[in-house]
Order: C-alpha cells, then sequence, then structure tokens
C-alpha cells in the first residue's frame, strides 16, 4: 500500500491582486486572503511568495518538535522567523532567490543532548523544504471559461 496523498487548494479572485486560497480537504479550515503589496495591490494579505517561506518554516518547526519529543526533551516552546529573498533575474523577472529560517526553540536545562543529536537530523524529514530543495515539478494547464459580455462592451 502507498502513503502517497495529495493535498487541494483553491485560489479565487476577490479584487484586484486579491485572492483567497481554500484548504477543502481540511474541514473547518478558515480562508487565506493573500495580496501584493502597494503600489500593485493593496498589502492586505501576504504576497505569494511569503507562502513558500511559511510553509517552509511550519514544516522545520513540526519536524523539529517531532524530532525533539521523540528524543524526549521538553520543549517550552518553539518559534521560527523566515525571510524570503526575492530579487530580479537576468530577464527582469522576479523569482525566490533564497529562503532564510532561523529556529528558536526553548528548552529545559539538562536536555542539550537531545537538542544537539535533532539539529543534526530534523532537516531530512522536512517534506516541504527537502522538496523545495531538489524542484518539484510543477504541471500547468489552463481551463477557458468565457463569461457573459460586460454592458459597456456591446454598446449598451
Amino acid at each position: 500500500m502507498s502513503d502517497d496523498h495529495s493535498q487541494r487548494v483553491n485560489v479565487t479572485l476577490v479584487s484586484k491582486y486579491q485572492f483567497t486560497a481554500e484548504f477543502p480537504d481540511v474541514a473547518g479550515t478558515p480562508s487565506m486572503l493573500l495580496d501584493e503589496s502597494p503600489p500593485v495591490g493593496d498589502g492586505l494579505g501576504p504576497n505569494a511568495a511569503a507562502v513558500p517561506g511559511a510553509a517552509i518554516g511550519n514544516c522545520l518547526s513540526a519536524s523539529l518538535a517531532t524530532c525533539l519529543r521523540r528524543a524526549r526533551v521538553e520543549v517550552d516552546g518553539l518559534t521560527a522567523t523566515i525571510v524570503t529573498h526575492v530579487s530580479r533575474t537576468d530577464n527582469g523577472r522576479y523569482r525566490i532567490a533564497g529562503i532564510d529560517v532561523e529556529l528558536t526553540p526553548s528548552i529545559r536545562q539538562g536536555y542539550r543532548a537531545g537538542l544537539e543529536r535533532c539539529e543534526r537530523i530534523f532537516e531530512d524529514y522536512c517534506t516541504v523544504t527537502e522538496s523545495v530543495r531538489q524542484g518539484i515539478p510543477v504541471k500547468v494547464s489552463i481551463t477557458k471559461l468565457e463569461s457573459a459580455p460586460h454592458d459597456e462592451a456591446i454598446g449598451n
């Protein structure tokens, strides 16, 4: 039996550059508003470049927390600070140039050895980080839908 699975996300235009992302495979999950920064958008939500950083930070945090718990390390807290660097390519297109992640676990005294062991191995268990590092194939298709013409377009 295979452990393969998929996750669906539905992204819908709200207005201008604002989109909602919905996660239909996770019941009760609120939608997330995405928006481009000014001057293009209104900056009412994170832009698309921030989302991979959040996914990587979450995945690394969960992997570290899992490792620490399995090593019976008392974890009082764990935060991640993620910086997604965006720069222009030679042809002038913006691309994610790199992502820096700083994890700050708060552990009780006497658990340093468990933390040091986890520091060496936890990244290998992070599905998102290791997938991004290797490159992820992306298949794109377009289904054409035609909407009714606007009144102005037909001269009314």
